[in-house]
């Protein structure tokens, strides 16, 4: 017998057994964070295991994953929207405009999504028709669509919006489960399908893995990338929508800073920042971890800026952690 037939083999990594796979997976190491923080805040919080407090946790989350969803799609792509937090702001401000002028209940709410869908429509077109990166388009539109809403509003505030209004931001479907997180699961289905089960979806991850084989085997690309933008766009103002019900008034400085805490939720889900590869699953629960550790830290009267410095930390870990790994595993072969 040879050496090399008494050599130790290699097993690749796709021979594992299944159970080991799912194991390993991002998805299960998150899930397993998860339940590690619920049982740490229920410890460190007799208030936290209230039914009510727990509703209470899932409006920190519930508005920032219905735009993750379409985030995360966007992201995969290969593409990036910084402006969702200020298109909540003009969408918001839209509708505190057609409040004024008498609009009732469904035109606000048309109003609010079509201002979204307007602006992502503008964010798509500056990207696929003039080629322009991603990145800088929505950071000029970030400041743009934030600037209009202080014009219109200066230091004021819109308010008075009427009691049917209130239904998408504060209402409950059955006796805890709020109106938003029925819309949160409706929408994790919604784009878990469009992405994991349709051809739109293998398009997607086709071309953020390589666009230019993506076109040459017939995806039209551009026409994907715009759909993206829309679908941000329009999950920005329905957000806008929900925030400004919850909230009752429009101020201009509305969701500030909310477009970190989305990009922090969709790469903390799994999804590659360079695009190519990432799930709904996997944004879902990192959205539930999120608000987990920003309802237990407000339980715990930790201040606002140290919950912007922990947000900050997280996406510099979760971007550096893959890089990490590879090094890792590479130095140990």
């Amino acid at each position: 017998m040879s050496l090399v037939e008494n050599a130790p083999r290699h097993i690749p990594d796709r021979l594992r057994h299944p159970l080991q796979e799912k194991l390993v997976r991002w998805e299960s190491l998150l899930l397993a964070v998860a339940v590690a923080i619920f049982i740490l805040n229920s410890l460190a919080s007799p208030y936290f295991l209230n039914a009510w407090n727990l509703s209470d946790a899932t409006f920190n989350f519930t508005e920032k994953a219905m735009i993750a969803f379409a985030m995360a799609l966007l992201i995969i792509s290969g593409e990036i929207d910084l402006s969702v937090a200020a298109i909540i702001a003009l969408a918001s401000t839209a509708m505190g405009v057609a409040m004024e002028m008498g609009a009732g209940t469904p035109a606000l709410v048309l109003v609010g999504l079509t201002t979204g869908l307007m602006c992502g429509a503008f964010n798509g077109a500056l990207v696929t028709k003039l080629g322009l990166p991603s990145i800088v388009v929505t950071i000029g539109t970030m400041s743009l669509f934030r600037g209009i809403s202080y014009i219109v509003l200066g230091d004021g505030a819109f308010r008075g919006y009427p009691s049917s209004f209130s239904w998408f931001g504060q209402g409950y479907v059955f006796w805890v489960i709020s109106v938003e997180l029925v819309i949160f699961a409706i929408l994790a289905v919604v784009f878990g399908v469009l992405l994991h089960k349709t051809n739109f979806g293998r398009m997607v991850y086709a071309i953020g893995n390589n666009p230019t084989g993506a076109l040459f085997s017939g995806v039209r690309v551009d026409r994907v990338k715009m759909t993206l933008f829309l679908l941000t766009g329009l999950m920005s103002g329905l957000a806008a929508v929900c925030l400004t019900s919850r909230l009752g008034s429009t101020r201009p400085s509305i969701a500030s800073g909310m477009e970190l805490e989305i990009v922090t939720m969709v790469v903390l889900g799994g999804v590659n920042i360079l695009g190519g590869s990432g799930s709904i699953p996997g944004v879902v629960i990192a959205a539930f971890v999120m608000g987990l550790v920003t309802f237990g830290l407000g339980l715990l009267n930790v201040p606002g800026i140290v919950m912007s410095i922990f947000i900050g930390l997280l996406l510099i870990g979760v971007i550096a952690l893959p890089r990490l790994w590879a090094m890792w595993r590479n130095n140990a072969r």
